[in-house]
């Protein structure tokens, strides 16, 4: 198949004209009707419906445009893994992240990765649940939590500690925990259906039964109300470092056991092919995460 054809469809289906499609491309308009007139016909069906201004996209056309899209994509890639831009990578980086995660730490990080890549366009979805990232297209997921599909490839990029945290306000009424045991007497705000925390004891792991008159889906909400002094949550060190610092919240230390780390990974679709865009996005975040690991150890060292 043509990937000059295909272009111009693409670009066709996203101007909404083909004049518009051969401007953006460098082609006379001739040449552009030619080019679609050439696709459609190795394909056998119509792609679009022409008027002498606009185009819209047959039911063939709906159907075909995914795909288009990514033989463009991947085409750009591959041109991308050969002669890379002087400038840096390009073209679109579709991401996945928690919205905490993507709010505090790649939110942080994206201004200097933009600028050092101006040819580059990120797409970022942030979202608590679950992505199929195989199916919704993405480049990359950062996921931090232990990972189960083993079909999709992923890379450790930092650990991710996590620890209890409440409110002064809260632990002026509630009083502070000192051990496991303690946390059956405090309202623990747990995520919706969960019923144990794990917590590390020596070498071994204890799952605790922890229970509260408040839960939710939303690590967020949680953030919030542990904010508010609705009760006790566990959160990363990386999301709860900033209310620390400024006094909103307070790091709960348990005498006979710590809350279980995670990790945080990069998870790809697949290991073949994997776009240049994507590996130098990972090994920018790893980088900003060693910085952030760095500054924060001489902060306690301090």
């Amino acid at each position: 198949m043509n990937i000059d054809c295909v272009a111009v469809f693409v670009e066709a289906t996203r101007t909404g004209s083909l004049a518009a499609a051969a401007r953006e491309l460098g082609l006379v308009p001739m040449a552009a009707s030619r080019r679609l007139a050439a696709l459609e016909a190795e394909l056998g069906v119509r792609l679009v419906h022409r008027t002498t201004r606009a185009l819209a996209l047959t039911a063939e056309g709906e159907a075909f445009l995914p795909y288009a899209e990514a033989m463009i994509e991947d085409a750009a890639n591959a041109r991308a893994a050969l002669r890379p831009s002087a400038s840096g990578v390009a073209g679109l980086l579709r991401l996945t992240a928690s919205e905490p995660f993507g709010r505090k730490v790649i939110g942080e990080m994206l201004p200097a990765f933009l600028a050092a890549n101006p040819d580059l366009r990120v797409d970022l979805l942030l979202t608590d649940d679950l992505v199929d990232i195989v199916a919704a297209g993405m480049d990359v997921a950062i996921r931090i939590a232990p990972l189960r599909d083993s079909s999709l490839v992923a890379r450790r990029l930092a650990d991710s500690p996590r620890r209890l945290y409440a409110s002064p306000e809260y632990l002026a009424f509630a009083g502070m925990p000192r051990r496991l045991a303690d946390l059956e007497k405090h309202q623990c705000l747990v995520l919706s259906g969960a019923t144990h925390w794990a917590f590390a004891v020596g070498d071994r792991t204890r799952r605790l039964r922890v229970a509260g008159r408040y839960s939710s889906n939303s690590i967020e909400a949680l953030h919030e109300a542990c904010q508010r002094g609705v009760g006790i949550t566990l959160l990363a060190e990386w999301n709860a470092a900033d209310d620390v610092a400024a006094g909103r919240l307070v790091a709960l230390p348990l005498e006979d056991g710590e809350p279980e780390g995670l990790a945080i990974w990069a998870v790809y679709p697949t290991a073949r092919l994997v776009p240049p865009k994507a590996r130098l996005f990972v090994e920018a975040l790893k980088s900003h995460l060693e910085q952030k690991k760095g500054a924060s150890t001489l902060v306690d060292e301090g």
